[in-house]
């Protein structure tokens, strides 16, 4: 791409992510509809230039970071207690998808061929979590649902990758149904061998690096030797990545050093963030392209195509979530299921987004798929759309009617926490001064501060304060930090301070939020 065009597909991107943060913010509606809706406008502004998107940089560029991402913060003890339905739906439920949507597709767009078919299929398979855990996490729903659906979503990422590589290699011909089981057993085996591998060595290498800068770029790094080498070898590197992610967030002690754990999780959030809003935005300014010729294929058609598939692709899991909780029960592990009746598996139906990782699969399609490759690229964004516009939504006000939420019990239950904190950094302040480890002023100072938390912690715990701020709280924190940074402008204009120590004392204030002493930790 000449560089003047690039520069011009990098504006539109920043103003389309602007303006989604915006409307997000004033509105309430998650981020990831606003850029749906918007990238796909800025597809049709004729100034902009036309984009071809090679799926190599999709699958090169895009899915090692997304998909190490979701995989690191997956919560292991929360995971692991509900393997049941996470592996049941992340499969199962995942396999049954791809082929009722396969078939789907099929029986419209017959010319496609049945292999393209199931690539499709398994683009549109696996659920996109971040639109729909956003709106359960703002608004307390319970968390064991929330960590189901990001578990069947890292999951069902890696299998519906695997399917739809099976698939292409299909529509090169040469394909029988034993090759096919000996490659599945290759690509799984592999990733996972492989995966396990670079996470120890990972490991290792992290804990030689004390630079802050040089872990963040580590960091980096990691996803993409996990993924790159493994397809290198025949082996899946989605779930080398996974596996990675995985074991490095359960085992590895977080994916930074403490010093440096601000700064790199702030990368991570911007560079995810930017990803997925690129993703929805090259594929807007692609289907511009692809609607100028549909080729054999009329709207009709593909209207017609795209409501099916979506409609099979709602209702496929809704049939699952209401008909497989009986038989879940009477497999090893599925008592634990008796927590999830019938308004959980209502709104975990309704919570089935597709989002970034669909478009990344779909545009992953290789241009030499058939005649209906870009009309197939062209429906998983109409999928994408759809649900997104049409499901996330309604979550809200279906939580409250059903009675789901439950924001104050975590809330006092965090607050609990934290004294529990303050209580065991004082007995140890207690145990050192004894020890005459600490002198006794610098034990009192200490002690002071500590029990202030102690104090303030109480105060938020109390019914009359559950929403974690008193009355006119907002209002004073933000007084108090206003007085802060001019007293600490001042300084610095009247040559008290030097500027490293402005910047400093600076970024001080920035990580302890408006006022340390007066707002609470959360």
């Amino acid at each position: 791409m000449e560089p003047e065009r690039l520069f011009v597909v990098l504006l539109v991107v920043a103003v389309v992510v602007l303006l989604a943060r915006t409307l997000a913010a004033r509105g309430g509606v998650p981020d990831a509809i606003w850029l749906v809706v918007l990238g796909m406008a800025a597809g049709f502004v004729p100034a902009l230039p036309a984009v071809e998107i090679s799926p190599d940089l999709v699958l090169l560029g895009f899915l090692p970071p997304l998909i190490y991402h979701a995989a690191f913060f997956t919560s292991p003890r929360e995971a692991r207690a509900d393997a049941v339905p996470i592996f049941a739906m992340a499969f199962g439920l995942t396999a049954v998808t791809t082929l009722a949507v396969a078939g789907t597709a099929y029986a419209l767009l017959p010319s496609v061929g049945w292999a393209a078919a199931i690539a499709f299929g398994a683009a549109v398979a696996p659920t996109d979590a971040v639109a729909a855990t956003s709106v359960l996490k703002r608004l307390g729903a319970p968390r064991r649902m929330v960590t189901i659906l990001e578990g069947e979503s890292l999951i069902n990422d890696g299998v519906a990758l695997t399917v739809f590589g099976l698939a292409v290699e299909a529509m090169t011909g040469g394909f029988s149904p034993g090759h096919g089981v000996l490659r599945a057993v290759q690509v799984v085996v592999g990733g996972v061998v492989y995966g396990l591998l670079v996470a120890v060595v990972a490991r290792r290498v992290r804990r030689r690096v004390s630079d802050p800068m040089s872990q963040v770029i580590v960091s980096l790094i990691i996803p993409y030797a996990a993924y790159v080498p493994a397809e290198n070898l025949g082996a899946s590197g989605v779930l080398a990545t996974v596996v990675t992610g995985f074991h490095l967030g359960t085992r590895g002690e977080g994916v930074l050093q403490p010093a440096s754990r601000v700064a790199g999780q702030l990368f991570w959030r911007i560079l995810i963030f930017l990803l997925e809003s690129a993703l929805f935005v090259l594929l807007g300014l692609e289907i511009r392209e692809v609607l100028r010729d549909l080729g054999a294929y009329t709207w009709g058609t593909v209207l017609l195509t795209a409501l099916a598939v979506t409609g099979v692709t709602v209702g496929v899991r809704l049939l699952w979530q209401w008909g497989h909780g009986p038989l879940l029960v009477l497999l090893p592990g599925g008592r634990h299921l008796r927590g999830l009746g019938f308004r959980e598996r209502t709104v975990m139906g309704l919570a089935g987004m597709r989002g970034a990782i669909t478009l990344a699969i779909a545009l992953s399609l290789p241009r030499d798929a058939g005649p209906g490759r870009d009309v197939l690229v062209l429906l998983a964004a109409l999928v994408v759309l759809a649900t997104l516009v049409g499901q996330a939504p309604p979550l809200p006000p279906l939580l409250r009617r059903l009675g789901l939420l439950e924001a104050g019990d975590r809330r006092v239950a965090a607050m609990s926490a934290r004294e529990d904190m303050v209580r065991a950094a004082l007995a140890r302040l207690d145990a050192m001064a004894d020890a005459a480890e600490v002198d006794e002023r610098t034990a009192e100072a200490f002690r002071q501060m500590m029990e202030l938390r102690l104090e303030r912690l109480r105060y938020f715990k109390d019914e009359e304060n559950a929403e974690g701020e008193p009355p006119g709280g907002r209002r004073v924190r933000a007084a108090l930090a206003e007085a802060e940074r001019a007293k600490l402008k001042e300084l610095y204009g009247k040559g008290r301070i030097d500027g490293d120590t402005y910047q400093a004392i600076g970024r001080e204030l920035d990580l302890a939020g408006p006022v340390s002493l007066v707002r609470p930790l959360t």
